[in-house]
């Protein structure tokens, strides 16, 4: 499989996950051409996931199949919010997604290549699109923390300088 912007393969709960999904295509019985699918993936989709940092949200995904004889090539457009957890006061905090990818098909790539098992699960691959649009660090803007908690982190800095930082004279 690949990705116009990012590489990306099915990830190790693939198989797990399809078999909660909703949204998945058998390309066996799908005709050839092109076929439009819209997902929502919501509180319930996000809360299912157990090692997901995402608490919640809410996030419509538009997918275009472009079926063929031999391969295909899907696009995914993400749009909506999602909740995680402020790393700086441990609260929630909104974050908004929006991003379009682009994947198709290779036979030759590999054994888990999605024309030899012939199912895409859309959910999971836009779960996918989602989860590579968090930042790494993610906190409130400057101000909207926690107030209790920036209170408590205030008063646990240090302000004696680090023992590599005093210059002895």
């Amino acid at each position: 499989m690949h990705n116009s912007k990012k590489s990306s393969t099915f990830a190790p709960d693939f198989a797990l996950m399809s078999e909660q999904s909703h949204y998945i295509i058998d390309l066996k019985r799908l005709p050839v051409g092109t076929h439009q699918f819209d997902i929502q993936l919501d509180d319930e989709f996000f809360k299912a996931l157990e090692k997901s940092e995402i608490l919640s949200g809410n996030v419509a995904c538009k997918a275009t199949l472009n079926l063929r004889e031999e391969d295909y090539q899907l696009k995914i457009a993400v749009h909506g919010t999602v909740f995680v957890v402020c790393d700086r006061c441990l609260d929630p905090m909104p974050l908004e997604i929006e991003d379009e990818q682009e994947i198709w098909s290779d036979e030759e790539e590999n054994d888990q290549s999605p024309m030899t098992n012939y199912q895409l699960d859309l959910s999971w691959l836009a779960y996918e699109i989602v989860s590579i649009n968090i930042p790494i660090v993610h906190s409130h803007q400057a101000g909207e923390c926690n107030k209790q908690m920036e209170l408590l982190l205030h008063d646990h800095l240090c302000d004696e300088p680090e023992p590599d930082e005093i210059i002895e004279n």
